[in-house]
């Protein structure tokens, strides 16, 4: 996840700003060139509101990318003065592909462009991308046509005779045009797939045989399409269950999802077409979220004022377009042949904002000091020319005192009134002068600029948002390259984020009907070579009941956390307990591409109550930690179900650290933390608990993959995640690579 994306959900105005001096950044899906305007005086210090910024007349790309989206600006109604009609219509995903209609809505949520080819589609089809125009255009609307007619219909296997009579004259006067193009869509995942009834049975005589390790998303999407292929299939999974990182927690009337949860959008997502094709309860996320602070008053801790929390993410976004600018247009990437980090650039950039505001203050205390030295400079004069005032003011009394003046003592007398009077106009001068030094420096004295950067509270609130980045890439800011770290942006879906309120297990149950699958069967040994594959396997829980498999192909989806273990192994042999052994090792350069990955960490909790002492309305609600060590400790609440339950999240290093606390510990803390957000009297305990710390299971070591501080940019062929990847908050589809003979 990345500084573009919807790592927190917008509040009713947020992206809104106020006139003054300094011009928002909107975060944009396309880096920008521009360098960035973060030259503020300081947020502010105590608890005032540091300078106001205004809308930025020539921001990119504002309405869909900034790291809190920015939607058309609405009246600001709150949720619960909402007409309970217009609640549960804005709640519901049917209008989310209102605007996807048609043969470009089709190809759009086909993740295909609707007027040209793709790469893979001018390899498989040369005659058509080096033929005339007139033949590309009937390509083109055949393929989003064939499109159209499978979105339309999901549910049922879309056959090339069956299609070829709704395709439009003359596109359907070629019928083995049609077919080719209906086989090229089938064979790469764009029409039939997922859960669908066949109209034409599969093939009894098999097409090879392939193994699949693992029965998460991954795993379970690429078994289905293989069968439907005409391949034997058999699926290996080492716990008790199927979906891998999709779990849901069910007790009672409580449901909560432990691992994904968020459908990130369903435009351009292989999701939408899964949620019409199984019982999938799609629930649009409502996107205020307010920010709480403890104080320590047993009544409750106290909202973040709206202008504030708008403030301090409007810096957070100017800091990241900062490190985006340093990094992309400057080429700062690495320090003392190192590379640098998202974490060291953000406390870089931080310093040198706190090293301008100090030095705002001195120039502003020269300044200071300049005026008061014009003023002294002034008032000497003026101390001067009273003098002379004075002076001459006797003189001409005396001269004009004497009736019997010669000529002579007339023009000295003349004089002195001529001298007079120039004095005066120079008194005159500077006096007004004087009224304008000291309207000047009672002005500059008035507003001095902000002595902090970020004062304690802001720093608070900033350092949430951090951990809700460490929240989107599940590890430390600090662990994420500073050039790669959001380079899957361009890949993002679009529309609301949405949750599964039946839970997001429904979709791998689904997908693994009719299928072959081993539960509790660990992989321990894949052996491959010209003549096919062998896989050795031993019961998950007791290391018993050796096993070997043999197929054709094997399709690993393996953690990517199980895989670094792995090659460790094979590096170094250190007897880990449930590796994988490859049979030969895996090549140097999937070895190098594994290692350069990293993994993450992300905690749950989830809570389940008696009853809902929260806002039911609010789907989200904050926490701001004390301190930057804390930061991810329990900072941000999900309310997502119909039961009174609560998911709590813990982020960054905080995560790492929870992963060695009880579980009455974590739930305690939970406790206390929701007691100083709404008050001892109001936070009853709770009636039954689920810390979710699923890393710690030997058969899943990693929670996410991100980008590491690595020396050259991963490329894509080297881990290439299967069409389905089921959230883009949270990639729990895995990484996967093939191994054949």
């Amino acid at each position: 996840m990345s500084r573009r994306k919807k790592i927190r959900l917008e509040t009713d105005n947020a992206g809104e700003d106020e006139d003054g001096d300094s011009p928002t950044i909107v975060m944009e899906k396309t880096r920008s060139d521009r360098k960035p305007t973060l030259l503020p005086t300081g947020i502010g210090s105590s608890d005032k509101v540091g300078n106001k910024e205004s809308n930025s007349a020539d921001g990119p790309n504002s309405s869909g990318s900034s790291v809190r989206v920015q939607e058309q600006a609405k009246p600001e109604v709150k949720d619960d003065q909402q007409p309970k009609e217009e609640q549960q219509q804005t709640d519901q995903p049917e209008n989310e592909l209102d605007d996807l209609k048609g043969l470009d809505g089709a190809a759009f949520q086909s993740r295909l462009p609707f007027d040209k080819l793709t790469s893979t589609e001018s390899t498989c089809f040369p005659d058509i991308s080096q033929g005339p125009p007139q033949t590309l255009k009937t390509f083109l609307h055949i393929r989003n046509r064939l499109l159209q007619l499978w979105l339309q219909n999901p549910k049922q296997q879309l056959l090339a005779e069956t299609s070829l009579a709704l395709i439009e004259s003359p596109y359907n006067t070629d019928p083995a045009f049609v077919l080719r193009i209906h086989s090229f869509l089938e064979r790469h995942g764009f029409i039939n797939f997922g859960i669908f009834k066949r109209t034409r049975p599969l093939p009894t005589k098999k097409h090879g045989k392939a193994i699949v390790i693992g029965a998460g998303i991954a795993g379970l999407a690429a078994a289905q399409q293989m069968q439907q292929f005409g391949m034997e299939v058999i699926v290996l999974e080492a716990r008790d269950r199927v979906g891998g990182r999709i779990a849901t927690f069910r007790k009672g009337n409580y449901i909560a999802d432990l691992g994904a949860m968020v459908v990130t959008g369903l435009g351009g997502n292989p999701v939408t077409v899964l949620s019409k094709q199984i019982s999938m309860e799609l629930h649009k996320i409502r996107q205020k979220c307010p920010l709480y602070e403890s104080n320590g008053n047993t009544a409750g801790g106290v909202q973040v004022p709206k202008d504030k929390d708008e403030m301090v993410e409007r810096e957070f976004n100017r800091l990241l377009e900062a490190t985006s600018y340093l990094s992309h247009q400057l080429d700062f990437n690495y320090t003392g042949g190192k590379p640098v980090s998202l974490g060291q650039a953000l406390e870089w950039v931080i310093k040198l904002q706190e090293k301008n505001v100090k030095e705002k203050q001195v120039s502003h205390l020269k300044a200071v000091i300049a005026l008061q030295e014009k003023l002294r400079a002034n008032q000497q004069r003026m101390m001067t020319t009273k003098e002379k005032i004075s002076e001459l003011t006797k003189q001409q009394k005396t001269l004009g005192e004497n009736k019997n003046r010669d000529i002579t003592q007339e023009f000295v007398l003349r004089s002195k009134q001529r001298e007079l009077n120039n004095e005066c106009r120079e008194w005159d001068q500077l006096l007004e002068q004087q009224k304008e030094i000291e309207e000047k420096l009672q002005e500059l004295e008035a507003s001095p600029p902000s002595d902090v950067y970020l004062s304690s509270r802001d720093r608070q609130i900033l350092d949430w948002h951090f951990a809700n980045l460490e929240f989107a890439n599940a590890t430390p800011l600090s662990n994420l390259s500073l050039k790669h770290w959001d380079q899957d942006d361009d890949f993002e879906f679009t529309g609301s984020h949405l949750t599964v309120r039946n839970g997001y297990s429904c979709v791998p149950v689904a997908l693994s009907d009719n299928l072959d699958i081993k539960l509790s069967t660990a992989v321990r040994q894949i052996r491959y070579n010209s003549s096919g594959v062998e896989v050795v396997t031993s019961n998950a829980r007791n290391q018993s009941n050796a096993f070997t498999y043999k197929a054709d192909v094997v399709l690993c989806t393996l953690p990517l956390g199980v895989l670094k273990q792995s090659t460790q192994q094979q590096q170094m042999p250190s007897g880990l307990p449930n590796t994988v052994q490859f049979h030969p090792p895996l090549p140097d350069w999937k070895v190098a591409a594994i290692q350069r990955l990293g993994f993450g960490n992300l905690n749950k909790v989830v809570l389940c109550f008696e009853r809902a002492f929260w806002d039911h309305n609010a789907n989200l609600f904050g926490h701001v930690g004390s301190t930057t060590a804390s930061r991810g400790e329990l900072f941000l609440f999900w309310n997502l179900y119909k039961a009174p339950v609560l998911l709590a999240l813990v982020a960054g290093e905080a995560a790492a650290i929870m992963e060695n606390v009880s579980d009455d510990v974590i739930v305690g803390r939970c406790i206390a933390v929701l007691k100083g957000i709404f008050g001892n009297a109001n936070v009853p305990q709770v009636s039954c608990q689920s810390p979710s710390q699923l890393p710690q299971n030997i058969f899943f070591v990693n929670l996410k993959g991100f980008i590491q501080g690595c020396k050259k940019r991963l490329f894509y062929a080297v881990f290439t995640q299967f069409y389905l990847s089921m959230t883009a908050k949270e990639t729990y589809s895995k990484s996967f690579f093939l191994i054949n003979h």
